[in-house]
């Protein structure tokens, strides 16, 4: 530890991204898209005039917002971009979180969120999953005295999604705080939120370009909600980083949400393979829960989580395996390719004997 360090930096326990490995691997750990990005996307980048690099991108990144308001039918005024979602839910928790009172979070979700409380001094009151595996969305609805309440939705590592009467229940019940719905794994079979920010001007949807998208490596990241949250989320960036998007990331954006085919055909050929990985998985005995995510959690009743995932990295398989108490035994497992789930399923067959 060095004595360098702010006392703030010393309590901190950051967060640990899946495994990046340099061999070659079957990865399937990271929640990555098996697909490569849209056409187009070559295209943008093929066409990029070297020259514009000399120069500053947008502030604002109007183009990037105009195509992200176009594709989501909102107004450019309710629309946001960063780099990574990362960076737009540090950006949020800084512009809406950082009061005395707690923020409202499900006990098992994205691990990021309580790095970030950590960070910047916010207070986490945290709800356990209900028995089913599920967010307790009445938990937080019923909460008193709060900074705020935020969830994944699909769920991580859990996968579960509420249906949009569920959301629709809570923002009915907080109304005075915002409610940040994170929608990084929505495209994948579960609703999104975004339909219902004209009625809630409390509510903050979050996204990503990372999973259905195929734009992991390029970073961007975006948030939809009224104008009011979205002028505290610029008011932050520009005190942060003026130019956090640039302008090659902003073109190739842009060529991915123009090119809607490829996105449906990308996205249910995911949400086929998740389903047929998910009945192998069962006829080996694992349990899976429920997902409307790019990946599913499974453990088996008969076999350590944590000596499957070894016997897995061995056979040059990455899955992830979170080590904590509550998912002990579970793996979370990204949907890949059909092959390399037909991978996965051998080993697995091999390794469950």
């Amino acid at each position: 530890m060095s004595q360098y360090w702010s006392p703030a930096v010393r309590e901190l326990t950051p967060y640990v991204p899946g495994e990046q490995p340099r061999e070659r691997v079957i990865k399937l750990n990271t929640n990555e898209n098996p697909y490569p990005p849209a056409p187009g996307v070559s295209e943008a980048l093929r066409d990029y005039a070297i020259d514009h690099l000399r120069l500053y991108p947008d502030p604002t990144s109007m183009a990037l917002r105009v195509a992200l308001a176009d594709t989501y039918g909102v107004s450019v005024e309710e629309t946001f971009v960063g780099n990574g979602s990362d960076e737009v839910l540090a950006f949020a928790f800084q512009a809406f979180f950082c009061h005395d009172a707690p923020l409202d979070v499900p006990t098992v979700t994205y691990s990021f969120y309580p790095v970030y409380a950590n960070l910047y001094g916010v207070t986490l009151r945290k709800h356990p999953l209900n028995a089913m595996w599920e967010v307790d969305i009445d938990a937080l609805a019923k909460a008193s005295e709060r900074s705020g309440v935020i969830f994944a939705n699909p769920n991580a590592p859990t996968g579960h999604a509420h249906p949009l009467e569920a959301i629709e229940s809570l923002l009915e019940r907080v109304t005075d705080r915002v409610v940040l719905v994170d929608e990084a794994y929505v495209d994948f079979g579960a609703e999104s939120a975004v339909s219902l920010i004209s009625r809630y001007p409390n509510l903050l949807v979050t996204g990503t370009f990372s999973k259905s998208r195929s734009l992991a490596g390029l970073r961007l990241g975006y948030a939809i909600g009224s104008k009011e949250l979205i002028d505290g989320l610029q008011r932050v960036k520009d005190s942060f980083n003026s130019y956090p998007v640039d302008s090659l990331a902003s073109l190739v954006g842009i060529a991915a949400l123009k090119d809607k085919a490829h996105f449906n055909a990308c996205r249910d050929n995911v949400i086929t393979t998740r389903e047929r990985t998910r009945q192998r998985l069962e006829t080996l005995g694992f349990e899976v829960l429920p997902s409307k995510a790019n990946f599913v959690l499974a453990q088996h009743p008969e076999f350590d989580g944590a000596q499957l995932f070894a016997g897995l990295r061995e056979r040059g398989i990455l899955v992830r395996y979170f080590n904590t108490d509550t998912l002990s035994n579970f793996l979370r497992i990204t949907i890949g390719t059909d092959n390399e789930m037909d991978s996965l399923i051998e080993a697995l067959e091999a390794l469950c004997r």
